[in-house]
């Protein structure tokens, strides 16, 4: 087992309403000449996104200056390690813990890539031991922040004494793709926002193991057959291309209950036992999938709606958001919890955890 010790979001600077966002890049997806069915169609995607305003990685006016994958992803690599640098340090400081005590260090991010990873870049940056256990990944999409923390919790089962250090960088609007009226580009266009966030995590042997951290307690992971053509990314010239099926909420719909359900069991748990859910805030078709299969009420999920409404879909930083916003709002003691995200495969990541006290 390991406990959570502190989790803290990170978003840049530049923050704009959903309006604005789509007037400044309608056109940079929908060009003079397209159909004007495609521009009704991206304001109408974007009005029904569930996202009242979003933080973008640049300031919007440079967005038309952005047409080459290599210009994108100088500005991931830059970008995002001043983003992952500040939530680490915010995290470690709310921890109590100084960066040279951090053991272990994983970094997930679907949206750039580099090599040295973006986690290499951070250990002189911030003050991290060079000699610290590094794990970066990529390809986890969505599911990557949720997939880190059972991955985390898994090394510190056989390191109950070391520190750990989880972090997300998704710079989304870096991907946009100009001149595409796809469907699939129109609606991400309008979901997807950039953020980053970090979780310290501490094996059960380590004096910051108390009982007033948050436990995890369990995880499981789930491929869903013949579903590798829902979600993703097509590689091409111009970067990340996102392939986004509108069948995905229907595969979350009629899988979802059966895995949760088999977590559960492992400790004598039933839905209506988990006091909260924390899911990733992929939009409100996702959102209304989770809620359907798992036939739960609608109040449980308002803080992934307020974090989809907020700052939009971060992909694997999504649900490290909504855990925060959770961890502040303070369940029951004793309270079970239970992470999910969605990501390409199609992939459900699912963590089981338990607030600490004890159940009244």
């Amino acid at each position: 087992m390991s406990r959570l010790v502190a989790v803290a979001p990170a978003l840049p600077a530049n923050v704009y309403p959903q309006e604005q966002i789509t007037e400044v890049i309608g056109p940079l997806l929908v060009p003079p000449g397209t159909s004007p069915g495609r521009r009704t169609a991206l304001d109408r995607f974007h009005a029904a996104s569930g996202v009242a305003s979003r933080h973008l990685a640049l300031p919007l006016e440079q967005y038309p200056g952005l047409t080459t994958f290599r210009a994108a992803n100088d500005h991931f690599v830059r970008l995002g390690t001043e983003l992952a640098a500040h939530a680490c340090l915010d995290a470690l400081s709310a921890a109590g813990l100084q960066p040279e005590e951090v053991d272990y260090l994983l970094f997930t991010s679907v949206t750039g890539v580099s090599a040295p990873s973006l986690d290499a870049l951070l250990v002189e940056r911030i003050g991290l031991r060079p000699d610290l256990t590094r794990m970066p990944s990529f390809g986890l999409g969505c599911a990557g922040g949720a997939a880190g923390l059972a991955r985390v919790a898994d090394h510190l089962t056989g390191h109950p004494d070391q520190v750990a250090l989880l972090v997300s960088v998704e710079l989304c609007s870096l991907t946009l793709q100009q001149g595409d009226p796809s469907t699939a580009n129109l609606v991400s266009s309008g979901l997807f926002g950039d953020g980053a966030a970090a979780v310290v995590m501490v094996g059960d042997a380590h004096p910051a193991a108390t009982e007033q951290r948050t436990a995890v307690l369990d995880s499981r992971s789930r491929l869903y057959p013949g579903t590798t053509d829902q979600l993703g990314w097509d590689v091409g010239d111009s970067g990340f291309r996102i392939v986004l099926s509108a069948g995905l909420p229907k595969v979350i719909e009629k899988n979802l209950a059966e895995d949760v359900t088999a977590m559960l069991d492992r400790h004598d748990l039933k839905v209506r036992d988990v006091g909260a859910w924390v899911v990733h805030a992929g939009g409100p078709r996702v959102l209304d999938a989770v809620r359907d299969s798992l036939d739960l009420d609608e109040s449980v999920l308002r803080v992934s709606r307020e974090v989809l409404a907020a700052v939009g879909n971060l992909s694997s930083a999504s649900v490290l958001h909504v855990l925060a916003s959770t961890l502040r709002d303070a369940p029951p003691p004793g309270t079970p919890g239970v992470v999910l995200a969605f990501g390409p495969g199609v992939g459900v990541e699912m963590v089981l955890l338990r607030w600490p006290g004890e159940a009244s």
